[in-house]
């Protein structure tokens, strides 16, 4: 028997969900959303946002394909290349979906309708760009009354995004724990007083964080209070409410951040310049035998290596521990057009976990994969050394996450490494380039391996047992 039980991820909204069916991904809509379902393309709304590449197109299916009794419509949403979430995000990536969140509000308010939530897992980066997944996320506008959607709007995207600005790039990683939105009380409590002078956020984050405790459900004496008079919320005051967040979100830039990594290629002094060329010949070989269509590339800097990939059609995503060098990465991204690289935050010592109702709403790094192709360049020396990871138990992770892989082992002999032995005693007997082969052994059958002219180091192409 088939089972069509909404994903994990989509099991919260009445108005509908995701759910499989013979391995075919569907969105259900039921009859209580039926209302806005037909004015999302009455009024033109969908075809003015998917033609702007603001929204994810889907077609109709057929109606007896319904997961539960209720139904109304069943779609077929066009995939994702891959499901990334606002905690793996750069500034500029959370920035960008900020704004594109705002921009499709105000053009479904032009349209009479109106997004009745604005949660950060609703955007998804297809092709290079920001896009909304949750064609769901309409309504039919309410007139005079406000945004309901605007609190959740200043947790998951305005908070994040000003204490990332004046605080922290790093900062970024707590939507981990607030997968709700960051709350408004403690960004007001983080954020510098400097940043009350800027109206905006003096408005959306300060003011607003101090209007929530105020009218919050009950007062001190645990009585329920009365609701407060408001004034009708005109379209006009709608209209401004938007502009506002988007002056806001637009005029946040990042602040300098120091970062070792984000001139690592670029200054290379562990490269010589033969070695560096000799290595991107051979990576760019060793992708052409694979053939992948998909590839993750793990501890990827900037993207160089990333982008030899995607240069050969493989829809890439660069995962960087490093949030300055993911930013920058992404910056290339929008600068070239690219459209096969999704550069993302990821410690692979700590990598993205199950999130979430059970810990199951957001996936694990390891449930999006496995991936065709990992590319593991100059990095098991920090895992197995920096992080005393054992050889045997990375090559079991990465198993875990791609069925093959051009890995690079540098010795101990090699500056680096050397640099990571410094300051500490020498304990990692087995981190030889016989103790590395042997490990990998037992997860992959190595089908090519090339030395790097110019240096030691030297380059695999494995496939998964």
């Amino acid at each position: 028997m088939t089972d069509t039980s909404p994903l994990s991820s989509s099991f919260r909204d009445p108005a509908g969900s995701l759910f499989l069916r013979d391995g075919v991904l569907y969105r259900q809509v039921n009859e209580v959303h039926r209302e806005h379902y037909d004015a999302l393309f009455s009024s033109g709304l969908y075809e003015e946002l998917t033609a702007a590449g603001l929204l994810i197109p889907h077609e109709e299916a057929a109606l007896d394909l319904a997961a539960s009794p209720g139904a109304y419509k069943v779609i077929k949403p066009e995939l994702v290349d891959f499901v990334s979430y606002p905690y793996e995000w750069s500034f500029g990536q959370l920035k960008d979906a900020a704004l594109a969140t705002l921009r499709i509000q105000k053009i479904a308010l032009e349209k009479g309708m109106s997004l009745r939530d604005a949660s950060a897992y609703n955007i998804q980066f297809h092709r290079g760009r920001p896009v909304l997944i949750d064609t769901l996320s309409f309504e039919v506008l309410k007139e005079g009354q406000p945004w309901i959607a605007y609190r959740q709007f200043c947790q998951h995207f305005l908070a994040p995004v000003a204490l990332m600005a004046y605080r922290d790039v790093r900062i970024g990683l707590e939507s981990r724990n607030h997968i709700d939105g960051v709350p408004l009380d403690l960004a007001a409590r983080l954020l510098p007083t400097r940043a009350r002078f800027r109206i905006a956020l003096l408005l959306h984050i300060f003011l607003h964080a101090r209007s929530q405790k105020k009218h919050s459900d009950k007062g001190s004496s645990g009585e329920a209070k009365k609701p407060a008079r408001t004034r009708p919320f005109t379209l006009q005051a709608f209209k401004g409410l938007i502009d506002s967040l988007s002056r806001a979100v637009g005029k946040m830039e990042l602040g300098r951040s120091d970062s070792h990594w984000v001139d690592y290629y670029a200054e290379a002094a562990h490269y010589s310049s033969e070695a560096t060329d000799h290595k991107q010949e051979l990576v760019t070989a060793l992708v052409a035998e694979a053939a992948p269509k998909t590839v993750w590339d793990l501890g990827a800097n900037t993207g160089l290596f990333s982008r030899i990939a995607a240069a050969q059609g493989a829809k890439t995503v660069a995962f960087e521990m490093d949030p300055v060098s993911v930013e920058e990465s992404y910056r290339r991204v929008r600068a070239n057009n690219e459209t096969n690289v999704l550069p993302l935050v990821c410690d692979l010592t700590n990598p993205s976990p199950g999130l979430g109702w059970a810990n199951t709403e957001r996936m694990t790094l390891a449930e999006r994969g496995p991936a065709d192709l990992l590319l593991a360049l100059a990095l098991v020396h920090h895992l197995a050394i920096a992080n005393n990871v054992p050889l045997p138990q990375i090559a079991d992770y990465f198993a875990s996450l791609g069925k093959r892989l051009i890995i690079e082992f540098v010795p101990k002999s090699d500056e680096k490494v050397q640099h990571l032995l410094a300051s500490r005693e020498d304990i990692f007997t087995n981190y030889t380039r016989d103790g590395f082969e042997q490990a990998f052994k037992e997860r992959f059958e190595t089908e090519r391996v090339e030395e790097i002219k110019g240096s030691e180091r030297v380059l695999y192409l494995m496939r998964a047992r």
